[in-house]
């Protein structure tokens, strides 16, 4: 505890900036912006305090404009891999025993370069490579990861001052350990704001990681890796390796001082990394903690008595936003045929005032490109099969073009089925597909909701009857993690929505609060006695 009881500053959430035309916010990221594209990168792996570039690359072209290279990221072997985490495994002393006030210091001083210095660098980089509006890199690489980053910190302080009861003559206290090993975060594409606060998370509760960041989010997490640095972290404490993910992945899992993985990604992906660490479980020194948010096929449904021009505006935001590329977005809604036409319509007011998906470059364009070719290449086979199935009318969109980058229309499907498969299959894009109710099967289509998806990461039900909302409430339980009412399924922030699901969306440890952190410590019970008993005889005994 070093020399004082430390009070760390109070976590607030950081201001998203409007980056309204004419604003000096809008300028100074468009500067950035055209610097980086008319740049080349280069990105090493980080081991220690060597940036290690292996002479095997690949490049880093933005979504919406796939010919241009801005920068080439290197590919590690598996020696690269074993040095990481040989090289983690160094650091881990003099980590784990720094002093839990200057820990804290480097992540709060990296929030404040975020805020300040490097805002355009990470907004810019996340604008490029992972295509997204100047607002949604806003609100995600900026202010998000400030937000982690500050509120960890207050949350890891909350953790440290929860100490038990001492009873006369004894004292109690509990220290939070990290865990004996290393830590292996693998992070998405989708989320700047994940892929910093993955390995950050551990790294600050005492943990080394050992880091695979997406390759369509290498660039971004560059900046992050920048930032980190310049706030102080020692190195080894994050060791950074891209490549081939079985390879990196069976490589971490083969040590015996693997003591967690931090991951966020597809399900398929997370059952079978929980399947290789049950398959390894004899080789490891303790019982890996697996942290994962994957899937879900998140919903919307309204009720008769839901306000049209609000269940549209929720449909048009909720589905579209990032290109419907987040974990929370709206992909299956449920309407009552009593104001179905009415909301559709709405929805396609709001469609056709959408520019056609373009460059984040342009700030007029709502859309944008999705991630890559394989994601577009899914999307057009579910569009084009919609087209043919009888069951299933595509209503607004429908088009799409990869000439230039990889461009989805947002997509309205209306099926009879509710079980159509574009209701059921996550898709990762902008397509969503409704469901129209009869009004009188309200308590029906509820249960329809929650057996529909093997998911539960979010949902929403809208509703202007109180009656209705404590029903849906009650019904869909288990089948979201965040329950939305009256709003849009996405847009959780730090410090008011931890997020997180369950079945098949993860293990809903709640990312952004206590309950995340508290997964990278190992607490141990320190009892101390003053007086200390020199004869075995309880009273009983006479």
């Amino acid at each position: 505890m070093g020399k004082g009881f430390f009070h760390v500053p109070i976590a607030i959430n950081e201001p998203i900036k409007s980056y309204a035309p004419g604003s000096e916010e809008r300028e100074e990221v468009l500067k950035q912006y055209h610097s980086y594209f008319k740049g080349s990168v280069d990105i090493p792996l980080y081991i220690g305090s060597k940036e290690i570039r292996t002479g095997r690359t690949r490049p880093i072209s933005p979504p919406h404009d796939h010919k241009n290279e801005v920068g080439r990221y290197h590919l590690a072997e598996k020696k690269h891999v074993e040095q990481a985490i040989e090289n983690g495994l160094e650091a881990r002393e003099a980590w784990a025993n720094m002093a839990w006030e200057q820990r804290t210091a480097i992540f709060l001083k990296a929030a404040e370069l975020i805020a300040g210095p490097y805002r355009d660098r990470i907004n810019a980089a996340t604008m490029i490579a992972q295509s997204k509006t100047i607002h949604q890199a806003e609100i995600d690489s900026a202010c998000e990861t400030i937000d982690f980053l500050r509120f960890n910190v207050e949350y890891m302080a909350q953790i440290y001052g929860q100490q038990p009861e001492s009873s006369e003559g004894v004292w109690n206290r509990v220290e939070y350990r990290p865990l004996e090993g290393f830590v292996y975060a693998i992070t998405p594409f989708n989320f700047t704001a994940i892929s910093a606060n993955l390995p950050a998370s551990a790294a600050m509760m005492g943990n080394v990681v050992l880091w695979k960041p997406s390759d369509h989010q290498v660039f971004s997490a560059k900046i992050v890796v920048d930032v980190l640095k310049e706030a102080g972290l020692p190195d080894g404490v994050i060791n950074v390796v891209y490549g081939d993910p079985a390879m990196i992945t069976e490589t971490a899992l083969a040590s015996p001082d693997f003591a967690g993985i931090h991951y966020t990604g597809s399900t398929t992906v997370f059952k079978s990394l929980w399947k290789q660490i049950g398959d390894n479980i004899d080789l490891y020194k303790s019982y890996p903690r697996i942290v994962g948010e994957t899937g879900g096929k998140d919903f919307i449904v309204a009720h008769p008595t839901a306000k049209p021009q609000q269940v549209a505006t929720a449909i048009s935001r909720g589905a579209f936003e990032f290109q419907g590329q987040k974990c929370s977005a709206a992909s299956r809604v449920y309407l009552p045929k009593s104001t179905s036409e009415k909301i559709i319509e709405l929805v396609k007011k709001d469609l056709n005032s959408f520019n056609k998906p373009g460059s984040p470059e342009d700030m007029s364009n709502f859309i944008t490109a999705v991630i890559h070719e394989a994601s577009f290449d899914k999307l057009a086979k579910y569009i084009d099969q919609a087209k043919e199935d009888k069951n299933a009318e595509i209503v607004a969109g429908g088009e799409y073009d990869k000439s230039k980058g990889y461009f989805v229309e947002p997509t309205v499907i209306v099926t009879s089925d509710p079980h159509y498969s574009t209701m059921e299959t996550e898709l990762f894009g902008p397509v969503v597909t409704i469901y129209e109710y009869a009004d009188k099967d309200w308590s029906k289509t509820l249960k329809l909701v929650d057996e529909t998806s093997p998911y539960a990461l979010t949902g929403a039900v809208m509703s202007g009857d109180r009656y209705a909302i404590e029903e849906a409430t009650h019904a869909l339980q288990n089948c979201a993690g965040n329950f939305y009412i009256n709003d849009k399924p996405t847009g959780a922030v730090v410090g008011q929505q931890p997020f997180g699901g369950a079945r098949a969306s993860g293990t809903n440890d709640k990312a952004g609060s206590m309950q995340n952190l508290l997964r990278w410590v190992s607490p141990r019970l320190i009892k101390e006695t003053f007086v200390t008993p020199e004869d075995y005889r309880y009273p009983f005994l006479g």
